[in-house]
């Protein structure tokens, strides 16, 4: 089954493309790891994916339904976002904050029931935030704040999860932790899974697959083998390195920046 189809997309801001020509397509119960430099249009894309940008050209289709046809309440039970860590603008705990990924699954009054507050609790468990719960956001640290984030999209409950570079501003411990329970809501519920990261060998050692951007509107998409390779990572980082494996998963250590001229990706 197909969870996200996307068709010769494209997006430009005031004149300046970003994507051209994306076609890509996510199976249901799958890991995608979406990697490039900066300015390529990672976080661009996720936000198309979640309907907070419109395509000029181009389709894309959410389990079979056009994006464009879901309204916000119908894409809330379906999709959910967790962007880039952000200094909050109020004073909620992170309880509340968290409790906020249930709105959409509220019942015709309102307000929560227990059904929502049990999915909080064990959203900040998965998240080891369990101990935050009643503090306020602009009381924790970065990193604190980026696993209360993804908790409220834990707590949201949707088939598929969009994260824009979850693990940014946490320690290897917690890394570690937040990609174990992403493995995990993978193989255990079927959730689909799309994150931006910068991380290659997280990526490499999680991911079922591997989107690369490129700043000139290039993409290569494939299994992680073929995406972590020597000539495809110097072709989108112009970057020189070592790759090999450890167990059945490739990794890359870099060495060198390569500079402007850089090799075609493979095909």
């Amino acid at each position: 089954m197909t969870a996200i189809q996307v068709e010769n997309l494209c997006f430009s801001y005031t004149g300046f493309p970003v994507l051209r020509d994306l076609s890509f397509v996510v199976p249901s119960g799958s890991l995608l790891a979406i990697l490039g430099p900066n300015g390529s249009g990672k976080t661009t894309l996720l936000h198309l994916l979640a309907g907070l940008l419109f395509p000029q050209t181009g389709s894309i289709h959410i389990q079979g339904k056009s994006l464009a046809s879901l309204s916000p309440s119908q894409r809330a039970l379906i999709l959910s976002l967790v962007r880039q860590e952000y200094l909050p603008a109020f004073d909620f705990s992170v309880y509340e904050t968290v409790l906020m990924g249930r709105t959409s699954r509220f019942g015709w009054l309102g307000f929560e029931s227990s059904i929502d507050r049990h999915a909080v609790t064990q959203a900040l468990r998965d998240t080891d935030t369990l101990d935050l719960a009643d503090r306020r956001l602009d009381q924790l640290s970065s990193g604190q704040r980026q696993r209360v984030f993804i908790a409220r999209a834990l707590a949201q409950n949707t088939p598929i999860l969009l994260l824009d570079e979850p693990t940014a501003f946490l320690d290897l411990q917690h890394q570690l932790i937040i990609f174990d329970l992403l493995s995990d809501l993978k193989s255990k519920f079927g959730k689909t899974l799309l994150l931006v990261t910068h991380d290659l060998n997280l990526a490499s050692q999680y991911a079922d697959t591997i989107l690369y951007l490129g700043c000139q509107r290039t993409y290569f998409m494939g299994p992680v083998c073929q995406a972590i390779t020597d000539r495809q990572i110097e072709s989108f980082f112009r970057v020189r390195g070592f790759s090999g494996y450890f167990g059945d998963r490739p990794f890359f250590i870099p060495s060198s920046f390569r500079g402007k001229e850089t090799p075609k990706p493979e095909p």
